[in-house]
């Protein structure tokens, strides 16, 4: 497959076409106890089209060596790919430079560099961080670290009974020692949107700089950092059709220079003595060691495919799936929808009464319907709703209709045998 010869990639098509988009990924021709598989997991880890694969691999047929270390071919092939990978998501996310894009291995380590690189430095005992009710553990231990190291104080947004904000609480608990807003674009175990450009405005009028985890968000909705005006923005690769173990943070350049590393090692200096160490500009002084190339460049490859699909086609698609499953599911007796909000990506969050999580994953897994069954690294959600887990049906551009109908019908296996 080519970008350009795919009939899922028709720049001139209104409606994205989920049955060949499906096609550009080999995943799907393999099947599930003799039966065609149906991925409702993409939440936790989306499937990778043929054009991520191919790149991945030319690189390490075809090029492969270090990046910024060589003079001989190979190196500076590599280290072409590996800065042109880093133009590429700057332009994804409209960043205002390349120089604001630093390789990461996911959301979570680019969370924790802004913690210990920003936090660390210039946060005091007392000062405040502000969550919402609706994280992922990501967004949650890493600034817990940070409170039991130097004192910090967690300030956490309450939800409602739909799985939204309280826009207002924000606003309330927005005060002279707060010194970052860190909160989820997206809600993983919900599909809660947000509503972060007016957060952002919000604690901007304070002076507060804000963090996006952008993990659920890039994969299901165009995203402009300067649109937005976010001061940080997290996104993983693996989310994004692209390779695991890569991960994005966007920073205002500004911010990036008053960060402190990490992580200190090769390729991160200016220069290293046994007194002292000069630390490279950013984004360089934060990647210490070998960066996952190949990776680097499977990324550059997932933004291009899915820039060519259309992000706004892919939400048109995923608000559609959404629409029709919430019907779907809401209409079978005995199931119960988790998170209503008026503002949601494609997840859709449920229980079956009489059925445990765990036990409905299962029996949907022998129907060929791949879900999530847990906690979703959202242990507070689940509190809120006062369920130890829930099962996750969550899109992809490569999902359908017919795949909504599979999953109900699923269900309706699970509730018979276990006579619910």
């Amino acid at each position: 497959m080519t970008i350009s010869t795919s009939p899922a990639l028709d720049e001139t098509a209104s409606r994205l076409d989920a049955a060949a988009v499906r096609a550009d990924f080999p995943i799907f021709d393999v099947e599930v106890y003799d039966k065609p598989v149906v991925f409702l997991d993409s939440a936790a880890s989306a499937q990778k089209p043929r054009a991520v694969i191919d790149a991945v691999s030319t690189c390490y047929e075809r090029y492969y060596a270090n990046v910024h270390r060589g003079v001989y071919k190979f190196s500076q092939e590599s280290t072409l790919a590996f800065e042109d990978a880093r133009n590429t998501v700057a332009k994804f996310l409209n960043a205002a430079s390349e120089k604001e894009i630093v390789f990461t291995r996911g959301t979570t380590e680019s969370i924790n560099l802004v913690a210990h690189g920003f936090g660390r430095k210039h946060f005091s005992a007392g000062d405040e961080v502000i969550l919402t009710h609706l994280e992922h553990h990501s967004n949650i231990v890493p600034w817990q670290l940070l409170r039991d190291e130097i004192g910090i104080e967690l300030k956490i947004v309450p939800i409602n009974e739909a799985g939204e904000i309280d826009l207002e609480s924000f606003g309330e608990m927005l005060g002279p020692r707060t010194k970052l807003v860190s909160v989820a674009h997206v809600s993983n175990a919900l599909g809660t949107i947000l509503p972060v450009r007016r957060m952002i405005e919000m604690a901007h009028a304070r002076d507060v700089p804000v963090l996006l985890d952008g993990a659920q968000g890039v994969p299901h909705m165009a995203v402009d950092v300067r649109a937005l005006d976010a001061d940080f923005y997290a996104f993983s690769g693996h989310k994004l059709y692209g390779p695991s173990g890569i991960g994005v943070l966007y920073g205002k350049y500004d911010l990036l220079e008053r960060m402190q590393p990490y992580q200190g090692g090769g390729d991160m200096i200016q220069s290293v003595s046994f007194e002292r160490t000069e630390f490279q500009t950013p984004p360089y002084r934060f990647e210490a060691g070998t960066p996952h190339i190949a990776g680097a460049i499977g990324l550059a490859a997932a933004v291009d495919y899915v820039s060519a699909l259309g992000p706004e086609r892919i939400a048109a698609h995923e608000a559609e799936l959404l629409a029709y499953g919430t019907e779907k599911l809401a209409a079978i007796e005995g199931v119960r929808l988790y998170g209503t909000a008026g503002e949601k990506a494609g997840v859709l969050s449920f229980t079956i009464n009489g059925v445990h999580p765990h036990d409905a994953g299962t029996i949907l897994d022998r129907e060929g319907v791949a879900v999530r069954a847990g906690h979703h690294c959202a242990q507070p959600v689940m509190e809120f709703y006062g369920v130890p887990a829930t099962i996750r049906a969550s899109f992809g551009c490569y999902n359908t209709i017919e795949d909504i109908d599979r999953l109900a019908g699923a269900i309706m296996t699970a509730k018979d045998l276990f006579g619910a």
